[in-house]
């Protein structure tokens, strides 16, 4: 795949330290209770499932937050597609320290890497036809992190909040008074950014290119009335589908020439990774 833009480590510092202390709370006693405190040990971290991995940095900010002893050596990165039983990083240090960290490094793993691998399967069942989108339906206050994923497996973030992009929607169309008043409001009060509004007929794809919309996304439509849309729109606005949007459905929709396709399931429906981590003495 092609390369992504990465995470800056100041967009996830916080995130992990507000999980280890919610995980650690007061300590790790059963690890205190039978653990030596100068034991070393070493482990290593493996997909038990093939995927796409997501997420290695953090991981490792994970340990590194915890005790700066640990080492974690990466063997794969982020993006990379890896097969069942593959190792993808070593470990080393305290083995207490990698005992307290290996659960909240192993959420955080496993949410990436199932969303990467997600996407990734949605980029493939479009076979370039198409850009796959995610959608602002995300964790509350991972979205950063699970934009990130979406990237890793090689689809598109569409906006990342609400001030990144003018899109009126259903709710905003009512309270306008139609589609025509709110694309106009919007290019007299935004003049300088696109603008995309739904739609959900082919007589509002046509209210809508007239007024002057930039993009229409078509919610919700038959195949048959996108595949019309997307002629009517041809030259005059970009398309984008949405709604029942699933994987099965890709290929299909890839055929009508629309130039997007959305999807929530890419972040709110993405089944964890399995991955472990194997410690033992060093």
């Amino acid at each position: 795949m092609a390369s992504f833009v990465g995470l800056d480590p100041s967009e996830y510092r916080d995130l992990v330290r507000r999980a280890l202390d919610e995980d650690i709370g007061q300590g790790d006693i059963t690890t205190q209770a039978v653990v030596a405190e100068d034991q070393r040990a070493r482990g290593v971290v493996i997909m038990k499932s093939a995927g796409v991995i997501a997420g290695l940095d953090i991981a490792a900010e994970t340990f590194r937050q915890l005790d700066p002893d640990i080492t974690m050596t990466l063997r794969r990165r982020d993006g990379d597609c890896c097969t069942a039983g593959e190792i993808v990083a070593d470990l080393e240090g305290r083995a207490q320290s990698l005992l307290a960290g290996e659960r909240t490094a192993l959420n955080l793993l496993q949410r990436l890497s199932g969303i990467a691998t997600l996407a990734r399967r949605f980029v493939e069942a479009a076979d370039g036809r198409m850009t796959i989108l995610d959608t602002r339906k995300t964790t509350p206050t991972l979205r950063a992190l699970e934009k990130y994923a979406v990237r890793a497996g090689g689809a598109t973030n569409h906006r990342m909040r609400l001030d990144n992009g003018v899109l009126i929607k259903d709710n905003h169309i009512r309270l306008a008074g139609g589609i025509a008043p709110a694309v106009a409001r919007a290019k007299t009060t935004r003049r300088t950014d696109p603008i995309e509004i739904e739609v959900e007929t082919l007589r509002d794809v046509d209210e809508a290119v007239e007024a002057g919309a930039d993009m229409l996304l078509l919610d919700n439509m038959t195949v048959a009335d996108i595949r019309e849309a997307v002629r009517r729109c041809r030259g005059r606005a970009t398309t984008e589908i949405s709604g029942g949007v699933s994987l099965e459905r890709i290929p299909e929709l890839a055929s009508t020439g629309a130039d997007f396709v959305s999807s929530g399931a890419l972040t709110h429906s993405a089944p964890a990774a399995d991955i472990s981590i194997e410690i033992e003495p060093a």
